[in-house]
């Protein structure tokens, strides 16, 4: 039954195969149970139904990946948009997050409805290379800025804005140690390195009393604080329409990129296209829809997954062994608390050495990108520079997107190559113009 469903002998591949593939995916990615809630709950979620929203929409989604598109390719909520979600949208432009997970909402909806009739290809081949580059390098910056802040490696300074935090302190040390170590498992090629580093800097944690024991398993948190929360006619609001655009924008490229490289990874791209690619976009934006719907940011495909196509994962089955695996985190509520729960260092400064250490690892490997950028043509380099470096400078992703897009389109008009200007960088660039002019 399970090779007719997923084709496992014409994919040459086995049970078992599938088996070791699927949980291998699920350690590398499963940081995210930990990460997700904490940083959500930042802006005021209630960290128990977020951990279920993040685990229930991952679940749903990655099977929906199997069985509709038979690949083996998990999805859960992405690193970049979580904190485009939470830092940008909710805490610094002030909407509510209600509001903020209907915007999630539209532009998964956009993504499904546009994902079969090709405007995806539009979009993809209108944006330049240098940008599509430079945003993920910013968005590494972000994270890893956040990184240092909730380690307490960077502290507020008056004066220069930011400075060296006190590196004897015990938080700051717990994250160095949590930190050096995920790095020592990534050199060595440890698959979950970043899990098996957030635990050991936990455990260390509970001696040092910089983590409280709240117990490994327990019963699963109530969703209703988030259950069906979206505001989805407050985010039709004009003023949100960049907010929009940014979340299907990072949705788009994520999952694209990631589609294609793993599937390059695991062979199964055709004459350098993906077969069934509108099932695998579709699964991707049901994700979101789910997870908006159930109180999470956007649920994209997870690059991890190469971890388990190395290890042999070639269809759909491998997906349904993460998907269940997702699941039975939701008993797990106590040990994500202790590493979501943060340390007060005073009265205004609360500090998450346990997740610090992988948002900086998170945001170090973001940066790879940026050699692919053309740093020879000023028209390129200095549109993606400004991308990647108003993100984290202006604490906003959507701030260094704007920038990226009018620079281009100015810098290419006063170069005299106005060709180069594709009509949906123009479009955006005078929104973004509009929207700094008038909104």
């Amino acid at each position: 039954m399970l090779d007719r469903i997923f084709r496992l002998r014409e994919n040459n591949t086995t049970v078992r195969t599938e088996v070791v593939a699927g949980t291998t995916t699920f350690v590398t990615l499963s940081y995210i149970i930990f990460v997700q809630p904490t940083v959500l709950a930042s802006c005021g979620m209630d960290f128990g139904a977020v951990l279920v929203a993040t685990c229930v929409s991952s679940a749903l989604a990655t099977i929906v990946m199997g069985l509709y598109a038979n690949y083996p390719i998990a999805l859960a909520p992405g690193m970049g948009q979580n904190f485009f979600f939470a830092f940008t949208v909710v805490m610094k432009m002030g909407v509510s997050w209600e509001r903020a997970l209907g915007t999630v909402f539209i532009s998964a909806a956009l993504f499904l409805f546009l994902s079969f009739f090709g405007f995806r290809e539009t979009l993809i081949d209108g944006i330049p290379a240098s940008l599509k580059e430079a945003i993920a390098v910013g968005i590494g910056l972000f994270i890893a800025l956040i990184g240092f802040q909730w380690a307490g490696i960077v502290v507020d300074a008056p004066g220069s804005l930011v400075g060296l935090g006190d590196l004897g302190s015990r938080p700051v040390l717990l994250s160095l140690f949590g930190l050096l170590l995920i790095v020592v498992l990534t050199a060595h090629r440890v698959r979950g390195a970043i899990l098996i580093g957030m635990l050991a800097t936990a455990g260390l944690g509970l001696p040092l009393d910089i983590v409280k024991y709240h117990g490994l398993v327990g019963p699963m948190p109530s969703i209703s604080p988030t259950l069906a929360r979206l505001d989805v006619s407050g985010a039709l609001n004009l003023g949100l329409a960049s907010v929009i655009f940014v979340f299907f924008f990072l949705a788009l490229f994520d999952s694209v990129g990631t589609l294609i490289g793993v599937s390059s990874q695991a062979g199964l791209l055709v004459n350098g296209k993906l077969p069934r690619a509108k099932e695998a976009l579709a699964a991707d934006a049901f994700g979101s829809l789910a997870g908006s719907a159930l109180g999470t940011s956007t649920v994209t495909a997870y690059v991890e997954s190469a971890a388990g196509v190395a290890e042999g994962g070639r269809t759909g089955l491998a997906n349904l062994v993460t998907a269940v695996l997702m699941l039975l985190c939701l008993f797990f509520h106590p040990l994500a608390r202790m590493a979501g729960e943060g340390f007060a260092l005073n009265d205004s400064t609360r500090v998450y050495p346990v997740i610090a250490p992988a948002l900086i690892v998170v945001g170090s490997l973001m940066l790879r990108n940026v050699r692919r950028i053309e740093w020879d043509d000023a028209t390129e380099a200095v549109p993606a520079f400004l991308t990647i470096v108003v993100m984290p400078f202006a604490f906003s992703i959507t701030e260094g997107i704007a920038f990226g897009f009018i620079s281009y389109s100015l810098l290419k008009l006063a170069a005299g190559r106005a060709r180069d200007i594709h009509w949906i960088v123009a479009l955006f660039s005078v929104l973004f113009v509009l929207r700094y002019a008038f909104l």
